[in-house]
């Protein structure tokens, strides 16, 4: 017989015929609406062996969709990149053209950030 992983938090044993073990829930955000996005993008080199990226920040939502929004973003640029720690990483400098794009879907609330 296999066991699946327990998911029980806190407690291994309960002597107690009324308790009811704590599951770890999933408090995943809703999407904000994309006129109320406060994005921002910029160029970042450090820790990056002086390669440019293009960072965008600030997305509040579900992961699967800062992950779509990363995908369409890579295809429209042509470049590679990733989704990391709730920022998109664009490799290269496509700050004016990444600003212009989410503007253009419907994120009005972006900024470019620094030089």
């Amino acid at each position: 017989m296999s066991k699946k992983k327990n998911d029980r938090i806190g407690v291994v044993y309960s002597t107690d015929p009324e308790f009811q073990y704590k599951q770890e829930e999933e408090n995943e955000l809703e999407d904000l609406p994309m006129n109320q996005q406060k994005m921002r993008v910029m160029i970042d080199r450090k820790q990056r062996k002086g390669k440019e990226v293009t960072l965008v920040t600030g997305f509040v939502g579900k992961e699967e969709t800062l992950k779509e929004l990363g995908k369409m973003i890579k295809s429209k640029c042509g470049v590679g990149g990733s989704v990391k720690e709730g920022e998109i990483i664009i490799q290269g400098n496509f700050k004016d053209k990444i600003i212009e794009l989410l503007k253009a879907i419907g994120y009005t609330n972006t900024k470019g950030v620094g030089g």
